[in-house]
């Protein structure tokens, strides 16, 4: 398989292949000496697999070292052997490195977010910190199906991981134990913006079949709850917010310039660059913007503005806009605008 085709497996959304992921569990036990699980549970998330995982009796113990780290480890020197550190360190970096950033971060958010979903409801701070501990240990005996794309590009084809690429292209999270395995569903639902991060305005970023879902706006998770309120925010709204990270998002979504419009800002410089703004934000840095008039008329004869955001300490228009092209403002002398 190529990079593409596992960069397609680690974003797939839609219904398992369960006859094939079971299929490709059983080679994966095979493969490491151990007989079939007996007991094969599905669930539709990797929340709802944390329950079933909580629920099992007498599963025996994880195999996930004999299913998945230990012949990884062998194939991962096997290649390095046959390569040499520097020829390993190049197949690294034109395979799994690739995917790497995005899928970790997206395992990590799904971790905190599973992690939340199960200790939320504990009745004090001695429960809920059981609760976690435990989650977290359940979420270490997972193998990350799909998510696992990074490290198998980089092991494709190799034979003792056949099975666990199978189960990665057909199924989401699983926990392999001696007596019983439990596998998750893919999303239904995965939106990221232009960098790659969760990000969605309008439901959810990430969305499972069972109702487990991650609000995100450029990959930081937010509230449900916020979401629903950025189609009808108002400055008012967006001024009297006291967490200062949710604030940045809802001044991202409503636009520096319209909040600045609607909230009725006054300039605090002007000169021959542009005009400086400045919005003060309680318990946070404030948000100090340049507006700029491209001297360059468009094809209809206006003039497009353009705000640039600046550092919280610029003073004038002109220092403003000669950090942008990374100059002190005595430096800057343009022969004309741009």
């Amino acid at each position: 398989m190529s990079i593409d085709t596992w960069r397609d497996v680690a974003a797939t959304t839609g219904p398992a292949d369960r006859p094939a992921a079971e299929a490709a569990v059983r080679l994966a036990y095979h493969r490491a000496g151990l007989p079939a699980p007996g007991t094969v549970i599905w669930a539709g998330s990797p929340s709802s697999a944390v329950t079933a995982v909580r629920a099992l009796t007498n599963p025996g113990a994880s195999v996930r070292d004999r299913v998945r780290t230990r012949p990884w480890a062998a194939e991962r020197a096997r290649l390095a052997a046959e390569l040499g550190q520097d020829g390993w360190a190049t197949r690294w970096a034109d395979t799994g490195a690739r995917l790497w950033d995005l899928t970790r971060a997206l395992t990590g958010v799904v971790r905190e977010q599973v992690v939340a979903v199960h200790t939320g409801a504990a009745p004090d701070a001695e429960s809920r910190a059981r609760s976690e501990s435990e989650i977290r240990a359940i979420l270490l005996d997972a193998v990350l199906g799909q998510h696992d794309a990074p490290w198998l590009a980089a092991f494709d084809g190799a034979p003792a991981l056949a099975g666990v690429a199978g189960v990665a292209r057909t199924a989401g999270w699983w926990w392999p134990y001696e007596h019983a395995v439990v596998l998750s569903e893919r999303p239904t639902r995965l939106l990221r913006d232009e960098a790659g991060r969760l990000h969605c305005g309008d439901g959810a970023a990430l969305a499972y079949p069972d109702g487990f879902a991650l609000h995100a706006w450029s990959g930081m998770p937010v509230p449900a709850e916020l979401v629903a309120d950025l189609r009808t925010l108002t400055p008012e709204r967006i001024r009297v917010e006291e967490n200062a990270e949710l604030r940045r998002v809802m001044l991202e979504h409503f636009g520096y310039d319209r909040y600045l419009a609607e909230s009725h800002a006054e300039p605090v410089h002007r000169d021959e660059t542009g005009i400086l703004w400045r919005i003060p934000l309680p318990g946070d840095e404030d948000v100090v913007m340049v507006e700029v008039v491209n001297s360059t008329a468009e094809p209809d004869g206006s003039f497009r503005t353009y705000w640039l955001r600046v550092p919280p300490g610029t003073a004038t228009a002109k220092a403003g806009v000669a950090w942008t092209f990374g100059l002190e403002s005595d430096e800057y002398e343009p022969q004309r605008q741009t």
